[in-house]
């Protein structure tokens, strides 16, 4: 009898391990430890995300029914799904930790508005990460705590953090954007205190002035010279026709006034002819040169070839001195 009852107890368990290994080969998320390749199946979630994108929901599915040789003992059951309370605990301890701030600890990078998953453990990490990396060890244990056959939730922490950063970034370029604002329009309508940067602001405010007033004016200052050009040509035609009707002066004033300009030109002492530089007369005034002199009416000395050719040269019809640019009148020595 005890024999039969032996047998009966080999026969079911026998037919239990065949059950739950015929049953594991159907359906690979079955089998349990470390030793087995899965992807997060779909969750009742996935199908409406896209409808609904700020919802959290569990990703893994519910548990399959119990084999008969998990049922009798003979193989580990699979733990049983947490409840909202203990995911409620979860998020807390994550919220203490400040996880969703930190960078994800797969990728190092920040979570921004990419979808993020929590483990049971309260460790959290992108949701194409945990997939890589579940795909790369080939078991689902989480990169952290090293927790085998976790639960993951999709959450919207880093989300909301990374918008409420975003929107306090803005405001405060914005305040900031006013307050330059603001101050450049005080720098333009108050003057400073110092008094070098006092000069320099009126200094400024006379310069827009006169820009202003030029381009209101629209004036043509090239116009207006070649137009001060043309007077002056018609001037000196003008000049020129006159000085051609009565002819160059070049008498010498009467005898008694010839007297006193020799008078000046013998105080002065200069006896160099001022185009070429060589001497007119000698030491003494009697000692006279080869070239000659001639005495101007302004008492100037000078050779009467250099001042010829000083007069050929000169493009007025009735040159000045070349020394004091006065009119004259010459007389030979």
């Amino acid at each position: 009898m005890t024999s039969r009852k032996t047998n009966t107890n080999l026969v079911m368990t026998s037919v239990a391990l065949q059950d739950h290994i015929s049953r594991s080969l159907r359906d690979p998320a079955r089998l349990p430890g470390p030793g087995r390749t899965r992807r997060d199946p779909p969750g009742p979630g996935d199908q409406d995300q896209d409808q609904d994108p700020e919802r959290e929901y569990v990703v893994d599915d519910a548990p399959p029914r119990l084999t008969l040789a998990q049922r009798r003992g003979l193989v580990a059951a699979p733990a049983r799904r947490l409840t909202a309370a203990e995911w409620s605990a979860a998020r807390s301890r994550c919220v203490r930790q400040g996880a969703s701030a930190a960078p994800c600890a797969i990728c190092r990078e920040e979570f921004g508005l990419q979808p993020q998953v929590l483990l049971c453990c309260s460790h959290v990490f992108h949701r194409v990460c945990l997939q890589a990396y579940e795909r790369f060890s080939s078991r689902k244990c989480c990169p952290m705590c090293r927790k085998e056959q976790y639960e993951t939730r999709v959450i919207r922490d880093a989300a909301q953090l990374f918008r409420q950063r975003s929107a306090t970034r803005i405001q405060a370029c914005w305040r900031g954007y006013l307050a330059r604002r603001w101050y450049r329009q005080v720098r333009k309508t108050t003057p400073p205190r110092d008094r070098h940067l006092r000069r320099k602001f009126f200094e400024e405010k006379l310069q827009e002035l006169t820009s202003s007033l030029l381009r209101r004016c629209q004036a043509d200052v090239d116009g207006f010279l070649q137009d001060i050009d043309r007077s002056l040509s018609s001037s000196r035609s003008v000049f020129q026709q006159l000085g051609s009707r009565t002819g160059p002066d070049r008498t010498g004033p009467p005898p008694r006034d010839w007297d006193a300009v020799l008078e000046q030109a013998v105080l002065r002492g200069t006896w160099e002819c001022p185009i070429c530089l060589t001497a007119v007369f000698g030491a003494a005034w009697g000692e006279e040169s080869a070239r000659g002199g001639v005495l101007l009416s302004c008492s100037h000395l000078f050779h009467p070839s250099c001042l010829d050719a000083f007069e050929s040269f000169s493009p007025d019809r009735t040159p000045g001195c070349p020394l004091c640019r006065s009119s004259y009148r010459r007389r030979p020595l």
